[in-house]
């Protein structure tokens, strides 16, 4: 069985879309994390819209800010054909203390 990607608990510490807006990109709580564990390509949550849409960071060949949706997540597959997991210990975390390519 996949792994579940949101849970119920997740979604409530997920600000809604827009509400950190102001809150510098340093100080933004990542309160998610998913990862291709066959490579190389990480996702990090910081606002959701409560049914698809996230807005945070992805960490790939190069890192950047925007938006990425659960759907779309859940059918991707890294180059060996592995599905995309969230990271079960990852606790929310400031994105300035983050090891992420900038």
């Amino acid at each position: 069985m996949p792994q579940k990607l949101m849970t119920k608990e997740i979604e409530k510490k997920l600000p809604t879309l827009y509400s950190t807006e102001e809150t510098p990109a340093e100080d933004k709580l990542m309160i998610v994390k998913y990862f291709t564990p066959d490579s190389n390509w990480t996702w990090y949550g910081a606002e959701f819209d409560g049914e698809d849409t996230f807005f945070g960071f992805v960490d790939g060949m190069e890192g950047e800010w925007g938006y990425f949706s659960l759907s779309e997540l859940s059918t991707i597959k890294g180059p060996m054909g592995l599905p995309i997991e969230r990271d079960l210990d990852f606790e929310p975390t400031k994105f300035a203390e983050l090891k992420v390519n900038t």
